[in-house]
C-alpha cells in the first residue's frame, strides 16, 4: 500500500490512552460522536492507520430510539417502560 502524506496532524495521548481526533479529520471522514466506530489497521511494514469502520447490523440501543417514541404527555412510568422493553 503506497500512501501519499498530504497533511500531518500530531495529537497528544492522554494518560487514559485517549486521543482527540481533530474536527477537520472527523468532518472529512464522516465520524460522528457516539455513533461511529474506528478501525486500527496495520500494514505489512508495521505502520498503523485509522479508518472509519463499516456500519454493521448490530442492534441499535433502545435508549437511542426511545426519544422518537416518547410524547410530552407521557407519565414517568410510561417513559420508564420504553427503556425496559
Amino acid at each position: 500500500m503506497n500512501v501519499l502524506l498530504i497533511k500531518v496532524t500530531i495529537m497528544r495521548v492522554t494518560r487514559k490512552g485517549q486521543v482527540t481526533i481533530p474536527l477537520n479529520v472527523r468532518e472529512n471522514m464522516g465520524i460522528l460522536p457516539a455513533e461511529t466506530e474506528i478501525e486500527f489497521l496495520q500494514d505489512e511494514k508495521g505502520r498503523w492507520y485509522i479508518a472509519k469502520a463499516k456500519a454493521n447490523d448490530k442492534k441499535i440501543s433502545r435508549f437511542r430510539t426511545a426519544n422518537k417514541m416518547g410524547k410530552l404527555t407521557m407519565t414517568t412510568d410510561e417513559i420508564m417502560a420504553l427503556t425496559r422493553n
